[in-house]
C-alpha cells in the first residue's frame, strides 16, 4: 500500500517531467519499480503507463508532427526498439539492472551538461542514433537522451520537435510492448496494482506538465531531474 502510493507520487512527477524536459517516465519509474519487482519486470511494467501518457501527448500535439521525419527517423527507431526488446527477452534481471543503471547515469550526464542541445549529429550518425535510441528503449526503457541528440539534426521548431519526438516514442512503445506482454504471460506475473497507480499518476502529471513545477525554470528543473536520475543510476549499480 505504501509502496503503491510512492509509485503514484513519482509517476505524477515523471509525467510532468516528460512534458517539461522530454524524458522522465522510464527514467524515474523503472528504477523505483525495480527495487520492488526486479529490473526485468519493472521495464515491462512501466511500458504500459509510458505508452498511454505518450499517446495522450501525441494526440494533443498531432497537428505539429513532422511526418517526413517520423517516416524516416521514427520508423528506424521503432526497428531498433524491436531489436532491443528481443535482446531484453534474452537477458536476466541482473544484467538488465546493470544496463539500466549505466543508461540512467548517461542520461543524467547528458541532461546536466546540456550535451544533447549542443551537439548535432549529421548524415549516417542520425540514423545510427535513431537505431541506438530505439534499441536502448527496447532493452531497458530509457532512450530520451539519444533521441533528443539525434533529432537536433532536423532543426525543427520547438513545438514540432516535441511533437515528432513524442510520436517517435509512441512508435517505439508500439514495437516493444507486445514483446514484453508476451514474455510476461509466459514467464512471470506483472504487478497490475502498481501499474494502475503508475498509469493514473503519469496521466495526472502529463495534464499538469506544461507548467513548470515549484516555480523553477525549465533549465533548473531539468538539472534537478538529472541529479535525481543520476542518483538512481548509482543506486542500481551499487545494489
Amino acid at each position: 500500500m505504501v509502496f503503491g502510493l510512492l509509485v503514484f507520487i513519482v509517476a505524477v512527477l515523471a509525467g510532468a517531467t516528460a512534458s517539461v524536459v522530454g524524458f522522465g517516465i522510464g527514467s524515474l519509474l523503472t528504477p523505483l519499480l525495480a527495487l520492488e519487482v526486479g529490473a526485468n519486470v519493472a521495464i515491462a511494467a512501466v511500458t504500459l503507463p509510458h505508452a498511454c501518457a505518450t499517446a495522450w501527448r501525441c494526440w494533443r500535439l498531432r497537428a505539429h508532427i513532422d511526418r517526413r521525419v517520423l517516416r524516416t527517423f521514427g520508423l528506424v527507431s521503432a526497428a531498433g526498439a524491436l531489436a532491443g526488446a528481443a535482446a531484453y527477452a534474452a537477458l536476466g534481471s541482473h544484467a538488465l539492472t546493470r544496463i539500466l543503471g549505466v543508461l540512467l547515469l548517461l542520461t543524467a550526464i547528458a541532461q546536466l551538461t546540456g550535451w544533447t542541445k549542443r551537439w548535432e549529429p549529421r548524415g549516417p550518425l542520425v540514423v545510427a542514433f535513431g537505431l541506438l535510441s530505439g534499441f536502448f528503449g527496447g532493452i531497458a526503457g530509457n532512450q530520451g537522451g539519444l533521441r533528443s541528440a539525434a533529432m537536433t539534426a532536423f532543426r525543427l521548431e520547438p513545438r514540432a520537435f516535441v511533437a515528432t519526438a513524442t510520436a517517435t516514442g509512441l512508435l517505439v512503445d508500439a514495437a516493444r510492448t507486445p514483446v514484453y506482454l508476451l514474455l510476461a504471460r509466459r514467464e512471470w506475473q506483472l504487478p497490475w496494482p502498481l501499474i494502475g497507480s503508475a498509469l493514473v499518476g503519469v496521466l495526472i502529471g502529463t495534464a499538469i506538465g506544461e507548467r513548470v513545477l515549484m516555480g523553477l525554470s525549465p533549465r533548473t528543473f531539468g538539472q534537478t531531474v538529472g541529479v535525481a536520475v543520476g542518483v538512481l543510476g548509482v543506486w542500481l549499480l551499487l545494489r
